[in-house]
């Protein structure tokens, strides 16, 4: 008897009949060729709605002082700490979707990766807004650069503060190195098929693809390095933001346990924003032959097990802090 046994082939990760390439373009280039329909219109009324509510929030901060945060002489911390550490830590998913997953070769990222980078983007920039408004004179924010200024001043390097300065904006500057560089195959395919001006911009924004074997290798090569250049800022960018409260001499915050802690949390927490994302999108804008019920899965993997992780931090907490 035979001992031969077929190999068990995955599922495919774009469902649907007669899939094709052009089909495949069609279908992604809908939102962005024609005009927006009425599910597109009710998700930007509400984010113009929050875009909004930020605005009132943060003309208010500026006019009554940061003590409407519950700053005060005891509270060195208070909202704005809270919104900087949350809004990092979901911008962590994008780095990681698009960086570890490229280096492991998982295909999967592909129908996921565009969303998560931009999440990170805008991410990082709302983290850098609360860093702002809690100097209380945001136009003193380039004092926190070492830089040459006329009143001789210099930062402290020895502050964690410092090291978040220069962590988030690493952070920032290769995330959307990254992004727009895996978006130029992207924007020449909306280049070749637009007319007029629009034709003129996408010519400009794709920066002269065109498609040949060299730039495709090139694309790869820089893809991977900025990938392995990427994934240890997954690492250190948290950690050294949970350096703000491990270096103090703060009980049940001077902890070694926090580094991992955060970073654990971060990954949790971003890859659950980025399903939550996913899962409007993929209704919103018709995706769903290619926002498979395989790639939900697979992200609610990741989810369990850095929630595990995290989980298991809490519980450590009860004997260390």
């Amino acid at each position: 008897m035979s001992s031969h046994h077929e190999s068990i082939i995955r599922e495919p990760l774009i469902t649907g009949d007669n899939i094709t390439y052009a089909k495949i373009t069609d279908d992604i280039l809908v939102p962005v060729e024609n005009a927006p329909n009425k599910a597109w219109w009710i998700g930007f009324s509400l984010a113009s709605a929050g875009a909004l509510l930020w605005l009132v929030a943060v003309s208010y901060t500026f006019w009554y002082g940061i003590g409407a945060w519950g700053l005060n002489k005891t509270v060195g911390w208070a909202w704005d700490i809270t919104g900087f550490v949350w809004w990092v830590g979901i911008g962590h998913a994008g780095t990681l979707i698009s960086a570890v997953l490229l280096l492991f070769r998982q295909n999967w990222r592909n129908s996921i990766n565009r969303s998560a980078e931009a999440m990170t983007i805008f991410a990082v920039i709302c983290a850098a807004t609360y860093v702002v408004s809690h100097m209380g004179r945001p136009w003193m924010a380039l004092y926190t650069l070492p830089l040459p200024n006329q009143y001789v001043l210099w930062v402290n390097f020895n502050s964690p503060l410092v090291w978040d300065v220069f962590a988030i904006s690493t952070y920032f500057s290769v995330s959307l190195i990254f992004w727009y560089t895996g978006l130029l195959p992207d924007i020449a395919t909306i280049r070749d098929r637009a007319t007029g001006l629009r034709r003129t911009i996408y010519s400009v924004m794709s920066f002269g693809w065109n498609g040949s074997v060299k730039t495709w290798q090139r694309f790869e090569a820089v893809s991977l390095v900025l990938a392995g250049v990427s994934t240890p800022l997954v690492l250190s960018v948290h950690t050294i933001v949970s350096m703000d409260f491990a270096t103090s001499l703060e009980p049940g915050w001077h902890t070694t346990i926090f580094p991992p802690y955060f970073v654990a949390g971060a990954i949790f927490s971003g890859f659950a924003m980025v399903l939550t994302l996913l899962l409007v999108v993929r209704k919103v804008m018709a995706l769903e032959n290619y926002i498979t019920m395989f790639h939900i899965e697979s992200m609610n993997k990741i989810i369990i097990l850095t929630g595990s992780i995290v989980g298991v931090a809490y519980l450590t907490e009860f004997f260390i802090a």
